[in-house]
């Protein structure tokens, strides 16, 4: 399987990472929130020195009861950004962390971005899909229900895995009759999910194969960690490598990451274990 970015063709054979940077203020994890041009390229200086593919940047925090903000200051936000990064590295794979179709359009245009990674799988702004056809740049499609600020009282399920998998599958048919091609899913681990449906999810995980698109797993210092083990975002690294040794194992193509050096580390290791087999 190959994911086409940037006119690029990556080989998903082996795993890729994506690293976070979040240029808000309130994001959850306070180690990934950077808002300063020096801060900004530290981290993308890490992120690309450890072994990172992809650089996913956020203007809006979509933890539950974040603050809203406006698409200006959301585009604002990105650009200034964007402009630092692409100074020093204009080869760089960027993703942009975005569920509203006027922000996706304005930077795609204005700056070489080559995916948009939609929180809302294309359900909080209904002009998203055609965006993403229009734009022809890679799309990751993920579920949620409601808002960030709502998806937490949305919780009830007869079936996750199974409710989970159809809206994936009838939502990327939906982008496929508008001819985007380049579509990753995402599971969407934490969104609208209690702690016991994301780790039924992810054992599941392997499932999500059949719908024929990459999976990209999003679990990277989660409550799903830090509230079960009972510590704090900041304590939830290790807890982090071993969710993602096991979305790996589930069938895992990319994984979204705010410690690259580690996950690289626990890929190289999968790769190993699958050799060895």
């Amino acid at each position: 399987m190959h994911l086409k970015l940037n006119q690029q063709l990556f080989d998903l054979s082996s795993p890729l990472i994506m690293g976070i940077i979040n240029i808000t203020p309130d994001s959850f994890y306070k180690g990934s929130r950077f808002t300063t041009g020096k801060a900004i390229l530290h981290a993308v200086d890490e992120i690309l020195e450890n072994g990172g593919s992809i650089i996913d940047i956020g203007g809006f925090s979509t933890r539950p009861s974040a603050e809203i903000i406006s698409e200006e200051e959301e585009i604002d936000r990105l650009s200034k950004a964007l402009e630092i990064i692409l100074k020093k590295y204009p080869q760089t794979v960027i993703s942009i962390d975005t569920f509203r179709a006027k922000v996706a359009r304005y930077i795609v245009e204005n700056f070489q971005v080559a995916m948009i990674n939609d929180v809302s799988g294309g359900t909080l702004d209904d002009q998203m899909f055609e965006t993403i056809a229009d734009l022809k740049v890679a799309y990751v499609l993920m579920h949620m229900r409601g808002t960030p600020q709502t998806m937490q009282q949305l919780t009830d399920y007869e079936d996750v895995v199974t409710e989970v998998f159809q809206f994936l599958q009838k939502r990327l048919a939906q982008l496929r009759s508008l001819g985007v091609t380049d579509v990753i899913i995402d599971p969407g681990f934490g969104f609208a999910k209690t702690i016991q449906q994301n780790y039924q999810l992810l054992k599941k995980l392997s499932y999500f194969k059949e719908l024929g698109a990459p999976i990209l797993a999003g679990l990277s210092r989660k409550s799903m960690i830090y509230k079960l083990l009972n510590i704090t975002p900041d304590e939830a690294l290790t807890g982090t490598i071993a969710v993602n040794m096991l979305a790996l194992i589930g069938g895992a193509s990319i994984l979204r990451v705010h410690d690259v050096k580690e996950a690289v580390q626990t890929i190289k290791i999968f790769n190993e274990y699958i050799a060895a087999l």
